[in-house]
């Protein structure tokens, strides 16, 4: 089954765009190298409907198995530690899609 990783995120105040756009392309620089990623989608919100959260991605992995090896791949830590230390708030989700 497809499993999909799922984070909505409100950067913190004074964080430019120009650096909010670096983490986002750094987050879809990941596909093509983390072998567990089939798919990355990321961007801003442009509704008033997720409770104040600015920024979304959805990762999609071919199961569930395969989100420790994504989230611990060396590719992906420094990019999820650099998004994190200029993040707000963060709210993830992790789904099992039939």
């Amino acid at each position: 089954m497809t499993a999909l990783h799922i984070a909505w995120f409100r950067f913190n105040d004074g964080v430019t765009p120009e650096r909010i756009e670096k983490h986002l392309a750094a987050c879809r620089g990941l596909v093509g190298r983390v072998p567990a990623v089939l798919d990355l989608q990321c961007g801003a919100n442009y509704t008033d409907r997720a409770g104040g959260m600015t920024h979304g991605i959805v990762v999609t992995l071919p199961n569930r198995e395969a989100l420790p090896a994504y989230l611990d791949h060396p590719i992906h830590i420094p990019v999820g530690t650099a998004l994190k230390a200029d993040v707000a708030e963060l709210r993830v989700m992790d789904i099992e899609l039939p």
